[in-house]
């Protein structure tokens, strides 16, 4: 059993980001803040030309782009009141058939989510190319759009180039009507969305009871494999939300509440059972009649990569630097949040930077390699650390940098392919890290140290140019010398003549030395992350030393 309690008082609203939507009647889901109002701009590489952070497994080469066409020229453009449209001002439904006819480079118009937008003008700014662009030309391209990067923010981005939405309204899911009756208990399981493929999970359900002062909401997931970091909660002054995910899927419950509650509240998971339980506690001792009226999405369950990104305010805390120029940021959540990232995983960042909204994707990490061994003064889910460089030539870490301690900075839900279970009876581990590619190797480190009893070994190669790029160098030596089963080797591509240590670049010599693994039948898993030219290299250094696809987890594209 597993339980989580926040009573820290706070502050960290969310606020709406996006323009006012263009026409009153359109669907709340294409234009909340809530869902990712943010421009996203090569998330892995600062302008400086370096690997930020692990990279969304899905997204697709920057290309080089022209001459005053980079992200600041676009948003000049988007702001200087030209007619990017065609239409001079004016919002059109679109047919199937005269979308199909916008199908050229010069007359491009694509439909995202049930919107039309003529990227024409978008082509040449657009960071993965006019090619990636063209392959949705007069179409629907939202499946594609969700494949590569969904994380981005299209409304902020092709705001001024929205041609209006497409004739045909989207089905109503099933039992839509009855979804809007007021809430009072359970629902029925025809109502949650019927999208799932035979091999998925079961479909959860909910319930909620009371009792003079608590309001309990029970999520019944079905799943074996549920812990803390499976469900995230927010709760916005009468809105409550509870994501849980299960696998591949998501599951939400999203209310208006009936009346008011506090703002701490608890979470206990039943994990043998599946079982979620948060608990919350009324405003005034009396007795709710029903728990209150369905928002959007609520009740769905649907594949995690159909769903929109989830942001909340969190409030810088401090910041210290670690080498020359990387500082570890501490965030804090919203008092009314519960939210733990789970190992492996990343979130984005999301900041208005000349008037526009700008999201890149950073991998928590611990506040220390030995946070387990400090007593917490405040419980840890209470707050998110970052190992971050800054480049001074960049776009988004200067400004990031410049936030003073008590700013805030919106923060998603977690994304990532990193599964869990791919460290249980793990005998070997192997970490490969450049740079900033350290930082998703932090919580895996420790993770494994503490939670895996079968594990004989774990190896870090770190590379960086010089000494002073190490992070947390002091923090590894020592974490070696205390616990046997970590080794730590350092690799320089520009040491002074002082070094004594490995130098050069990842090479199938250093790697076919580094690996050893205990037998031909052990149990091993090697992670990579880097810049990509570091990370490409090194899968396929790995693959020719005979290593299985199911031995190696890449945090990079």
């Amino acid at each position: 059993m597993e339980i989580a309690k926040r009573t820290e008082n706070g502050s960290g609203q969310c606020v709406h980001l996006c323009r006012p939507p263009p026409a009153p009647d359109l669907p709340m889901q294409h234009r909340g803040a809530d869902s990712g109002s943010a421009v996203f701009w090569r998330p892995w590489i600062d302008d400086g030309g370096e690997k930020e952070q692990e990279a969304p497994h899905n997204a697709v080469e920057a290309v080089p782009l022209k001459q005053g066409r980079s992200l600041m020229d676009w948003i000049r453009l988007t702001k200087s009141g030209k007619d990017l449209t065609g239409l001079k001002g004016r919002l059109i439904e679109v047919t199937e058939e005269e979308l199909k006819k916008h199908n050229k480079k010069d007359d491009c118009w694509i439909c995202i989510r049930g919107f039309v937008y003529n990227v024409s003008p978008y082509m040449e700014y657009h960071p993965g190319g006019e090619d990636e662009l063209m392959r949705a030309a007069g179409s629907d391209g939202t499946d594609l759009f969700d494949q590569v990067h969904r994380w981005v923010n299209y409304e902020s981005m092709l705001k001024e180039c929205l041609v209006g939405r497409m004739a045909m309204k989207p089905a109503l899911p099933k039992d839509y009507h009855e979804e809007k009756k007021v809430l009072n208990g359970m629902l029925p399981q025809s109502q949650v969305t019927d999208t799932l493929a035979k091999e998925g999970p079961s479909s959860p359900s909910y319930d909620w009871f009371q009792t003079d002062s608590l309001v309990t909401i029970v999520i019944y997931t079905k799943q074996k494999d549920i812990n803390l970091d499976s469900v995230i909660v927010d709760h916005r002054d009468d809105s409550f939300r509870a994501e849980t995910v299960i696998k591949d899927y998501s599951y939400l419950v999203h209310v208006a509440l009936s009346h008011e509650i506090q703002e701490d509240f608890s979470v206990l998971v039943v994990e043998n059972v599946g079982k979620i339980e948060i608990v919350l506690k009324k405003k005034e001792n009396t007795s709710w009649k029903c728990l209150g009226h369905p928002q959007e999405n609520h009740n769905s369950f649907i594949p995690k990569k159909d769903t929109g990104l989830f942001y909340r305010k969190c409030q810088l805390v401090s910041k210290e630097d670690v080498t020359h120029d990387t500082k570890l940021f501490c965030l804090m959540l919203p008092p009314s949040t519960h939210l733990e990232v789970p190992v492996g995983q990343h979130v984005y960042l999301r900041l208005p930077i000349t008037g526009t909204e700008i999201v890149k994707p950073y991998t928590p990490v611990c506040d220390s390699l030995f946070s387990e061994f400090k007593e917490p003064v405040l419980p840890n889910n209470i707050y998110i650390y970052f190992l971050i460089k800054i480049y001074p030539a960049g776009f988004f870490t200067p400004e990031l940098d410049q936030l003073q301690i008590g700013d805030y900075v919106s923060v998603s839900n977690p994304e990532g392919n990193f599964i869990i279970s791919q460290l249980q009876e793990l005998e070997d581990l192997f970490l490969l890290a450049a740079g900033t590619g350290f930082t998703p190797m932090v919580k895996v480190l420790n993770y494994a140290l503490t939670n895996i009893p079968s594990l004989r070994k774990v190896k870090l190669m770190f590379f960086n140019k010089t000494e002073d790029d190490i992070i947390w160098r002091s923090q590894l030596e020592k974490l070696a010398f205390k616990d046997k089963r970590f080794e730590v080797e350092f690799v320089l591509s520009a040491p002074t003549s002082e070094w004594s240590g490995k130098q050069g670049y990842i090479s199938p010599a250093l790697l076919s030395e580094f690996l050893k693994r205990r037998s031909d039948t052990s149990k091993v898993l090697i992670c990579l992350c880097g810049p990509t030219p570091f990370t490409e290299q090194g899968m396929k250094m790995l693959h020719d030393l005979n290593f299985s696809k199911d031995e190696i987890h890449s945090f990079t594209a």
